[in-house]
């Protein structure tokens, strides 16, 4: 059961029957289980065809499969060293289902070596295997957190290196998405930074309250920040009014544009003429290439589990998880993500097949 999108309307979409085919000889079947649906799976379908998210898990002519992050079972198998029932942790269509061709397999992990996805980002490809299953809530918040934290943790991390562009303060923009909350509580770690929180005005009173912001502002009331302050913007929305707010009210003190996601994926609009610096594209696993080549790729993941597991911490305190199951179910809270209606404060978890 695969559900797919018009990859030129994310609005129209379909849920489709396909039946499983006989496995080749090194090939595994994957039940996928749980998966979480958030801005940042919004951001993977507005930018499906730039940034060849499509190109995962291809479908039919026009359609396309919106790649998520969850938990899979080992159903079948015909490639050494995977055995039925094996646990793993990685990037999946949404569907109920994924054929996989492991390759580098090692008792902590596996790449999916299918000829089609060897050109595409490396960090995408890797399944991480589950000696010992966690608590149904701990899969659950790894699920939501871990790939926008790791996001966060890349942009707190290239911030440093680049010594913050000589800025002293930053404007995170759709500051209530979680991506923008991983990012201002990894940046409350660095002195002397000033966090602002640039939201809309529903979401203002969250953004205010969870204790990871400075100060807030809401779109349409940058002139509230002092123009004279050196700023990085970095935007997780992409709207091109933001942006020409931000830009026009900062001009020069604007010493860097970080452009992350597209939350606001039908306003997105990176060209033409701004003042101050031109918006640069963030892409993170050019920033992972970067960190694994330096640290390894044992120490990356031994960074990012201690920081995760310390904002997981937090936002435990302030997140609700819901659960989607079923075909339904599932077109219903990817509408009510893909608008923008989902609370800040609520994150949701879909699968297709009754409960592991």
């Amino acid at each position: 059961m695969d559900f797919e999108v018009r990859r030129n309307d994310l609005r129209t979409h379909r849920v489709v029957d396909t039946p499983t085919p006989p496995l080749a000889d090194g090939e595994v079947l994957l039940r996928i289980d749980e998966c979480a649906l958030t801005a940042n799976n919004i951001t993977y379908g507005a930018f499906g065809d730039a940034m060849k998210y499509w190109d995962f898990f291809p479908a039919d002519d026009g359609w396309g499969r919106v790649p998520v992050w969850g938990f899979a079972d080992v159903a079948e198998t015909a490639a050494d060293g995977v055995a039925v029932g094996d646990r793993v942790y990685g990037y999946f269509p949404m569907s109920s289902h994924l054929v996989v061709t492991p390759g580098k397999v090692t008792p902590r992990s596996f790449i999916d070596a299918v000829a089609h996805r060897a050109t595409l980002p490396p960090v995408y490809n890797q399944y991480q295997r589950i000696s010992q299953r966690e608590p149904v809530h701990a899969e659950r918040l790894r699920s939501v957190l871990r790939p926008l934290f790791t996001t966060s943790f890349l942009i707190d991390d290239w911030l440093g290196t680049n010594e913050m562009f000589g800025a002293t303060q930053v404007v995170v923009g759709s500051a209530s998405s979680k991506t923008g909350l991983a990012l201002a509580a990894s940046l409350q770690a660095r002195p002397g930074v000033h966090v602002v929180g640039l939201t809309s005005a529903r979401n203002a009173t969250f953004v205010g309250e969870v204790g990871y912001y400075d100060q807030v502002a809401v779109y349409g009331g940058v002139a509230v920040l002092d123009a004279s302050v050196p700023t990085v913007f970095v935007d997780m929305g992409g709207a091109k009014e933001v942006l020409a707010e931000v830009h026009g009210h900062f001009d020069q003190q604007l010493r860097h544009s970080c452009q992350v996601g597209a939350t606001h994926w039908e306003a997105v609009g990176f060209a033409g003429a701004l003042p101050g610096p031109k918006p640069e594209f963030f892409f993170a696993p050019s920033q992972i290439q970067r960190r694994v080549g330096e640290w390894g790729a044992a120490e990356f993941e031994s960074r990012v589990d201690a920081a995760c597991t310390a904002f997981a911490a937090s936002a435990d305190a302030w997140m609700t998880i819901s659960v989607h199951r079923g075909p339904a179910a599932v077109a219903d809270v990817f509408g009510e993500v893909l608008e923008g209606r989902m609370a800040p404060n609520e994150a949701a978890i879909i699968a297709f097949g009754p409960s592991a």
